[in-house]
């Protein structure tokens, strides 16, 4: 069922506290785009997984392939989907980063989703290099990664100075060994990449700027929740004091050159 925006309901996707401020810039330009080509999009979910947004995009009439390695994830996507009105309009590939361009027509996909997997890949600027050659000219790509200022925040503020410095100042942006995120990204980083790549960055804001601070015990209300993601959408588009820079992750809009 969608909402008077066009927005699903089913997939939870504009109500999820990690997924919400992406799903509103993503939405927006789907829709866009729609209009631009005058019919739905060819969508492309590398690293999927479960599937809440490429179901999502599915709702709205968009035809979406997630490619993920894990099987489970990818059953979990089919009942998600089978749960949903757009069954048909979503398919899965068990791949990666390395295999999912073999798959897949060149210049074939108007717009590739690549939320928290550019973090795990081998080499990042090979695989936006791949993506890239996926997209038609003037696709879009939708890349959400792991900021490295958010750590050292959240290391600072958890009284680890040692691994805020060590977030800091080493090259992969981790602090330490312990460290469950095999790499985060400076948003310039990113960018040189992006270019690197043959793309055009449009639009880049933070997101979960407060959501992975903020203990639990003070989201125990609907009302509660709802402020926070109010506040975590106008963070995400600040351009005023900087709060969009300290997000735990980046939201990208590119295109293709």
């Amino acid at each position: 069922m969608n909402d008077e925006r066009g927005w699903s309901r089913s997939s939870g996707v504009e109500a999820n506290m990690r997924t919400a401020a992406v799903w509103s810039q993503l939405h927006d330009l789907s829709e866009s785009r729609r209009q631009e080509l005058g019919r739905p999009l060819r969508v492309l979910d590398l690293g999927g997984g479960t599937g809440g947004v490429a179901v999502a995009l599915a709702e709205q009439g968009h035809t979406v392939t997630v490619v993920d390695p894990n099987a489970d994830a990818l059953a979990s996507l089919a009942r998600r989907a089978e749960e949903s009105d757009a069954a048909e309009r979503v398919s899965a590939v068990q791949g990666d980063a390395d295999t999912f361009a073999a798959s897949v027509t060149p210049g074939s996909i108007d717009l590739l989703c690549c939320h928290g997997a550019l973090e795990y890949v081998e080499e990042p600027g090979a695989t936006l290099t791949r993506v890239a050659e996926v997209l038609a000219p003037g696709g879009h790509l939708s890349l959400v990664t792991a900021q490295r200022v958010a750590a050292v925040l959240a290391r600072a503020v958890a009284g680890r100075f040692d691994q805020a410095t060590a977030a800091l100042t080493s090259a992969d942006g981790r602090w330490g060994e312990d460290d469950p995120m095999p790499r985060r990204f400076d948003r310039t980083d990113v960018a040189d990449m992006l270019s690197r790549a043959g793309f055009t960055t449009l639009d880049a804001r933070g997101v979960r700027i407060f959501s992975d601070l903020v203990p639990y015990e003070y989201i125990d209300t609907e009302a509660d929740r709802q402020a926070l993601l109010e506040l975590e959408e106008l963070a995400a588009t600040d351009r005023r004091i900087g709060l969009s820079a300290l997000g735990a992750a980046v939201h990208v809009i590119a295109r293709r050159d």
